[in-house]
């Protein structure tokens, strides 16, 4: 059975820090592609970062240069360090990971239940 759980959302003020944390059961994230996906209030759904098995990052170019994915395979863990956060980051954000290497969402067969971020 695997399962992704999501951590490390919450409220900031707008130029805040997070850390989102997917953490995997049943599952090892390495060598696989892990995605960090967002829904935001108006039903948008994005992706907003990836991480391949080689180590080669995508990210949205709404994102670039505030956002950073990484990767520890020791811990079993995928991360999302957030900086300069906007309103318009606001957003649940979910975990996902695939075998392929994609960007598109329905080649991603495992999620997290996702964790809420809000930027005011």
């Amino acid at each position: 059975h695997v399962q992704l759980v999501e951590s490390g959302g919450g409220a900031v003020q707008t130029g805040g820090s997070l850390r989102l944390t997917c953490t995997a059961v049943g599952l090892t994230f390495e060598g696989g592609n892990q995605g960090w996906y967002r829904e935001t209030p108006g039903n948008e759904f994005e992706l907003v970062s990836s991480i391949s098995a080689d180590g080669s990052t995508y990210y949205a170019d709404s994102v670039k240069g505030r956002l950073t994915i990484s990767q520890d395979n020791a811990k079993n863990a995928v991360y999302l360090h957030m900086s300069s956060l906007q309103p318009e980051d606001t957003a649940m954000y979910y975990c996902a990971t695939s075998k392929l290497w994609s960007l598109e969402s329905s080649d991603f067969p495992y999620w997290g239940r996702g964790t809420q971020v809000t930027v005011s």
